[in-house]
């Protein structure tokens, strides 16, 4: 029963259609998120937002010391791996502004642990995208929370 009321009131709180899912954009920063001292799992990141819709762009920025195994880590949770030889940040913001005029996507996730993203963050939002800041609690940079219109924390 108690399931049941749940469910209805999901429904009605729902400001999207029933069957219809929001596509996001995930964008992780891969040298301050997937750290031995976080012990970050990227199964982790796609269940915290499968509240938030459907992921549809997934990629995780590293740069060029990246070893072998955590590439293919990375690709067997079906993200695409991004190697950067310059800052990887750079890179991350770009492709994330590309994704905020991409009429196919609804919201965009930034999973980072600094405030470098602000102004993609920010651009998603001016355009309408659902901007959700995906951080490690204690490491979590203020002018993020502060901005995006929802917060996930991992457990860390």
């Amino acid at each position: 029963m108690f399931e049941d009321v749940k469910t209805k009131l999901q429904k009605a709180v729902s400001k999207k259609p029933a069957g219809k899912k929001n596509k996001l954009a995930v964008f992780v920063d891969g040298p301050n998120i997937l750290r031995k001292e976080f012990d970050i799992d990227l199964s982790e990141i796609k269940d915290a937002l499968t509240d938030f819709g459907e992921i549809k762009i997934a990629k995780v920025f590293l740069n060029q010391f990246a070893s072998n195994k955590l590439v293919e880590a990375v690709v067997n949770e079906g993200f695409e791996a991004v190697i950067t030889v310059g800052d990887v940040d750079v890179a991350m913001a770009v492709e994330a502004t590309e994704a905020v005029f991409n009429p196919s996507v609804q919201g965009i996730a930034f999973v980072t642990r600094d405030s470098d993203f602000l102004p993609a963050l920010v651009k998603a939002k001016h355009h309408g995208k659902e901007a959700i800041a995906v951080l490690i609690e204690e490491a979590a940079a203020a002018a993020l929370k502060n901005t995006a219109d929802a917060v996930v924390y991992l457990k860390k």
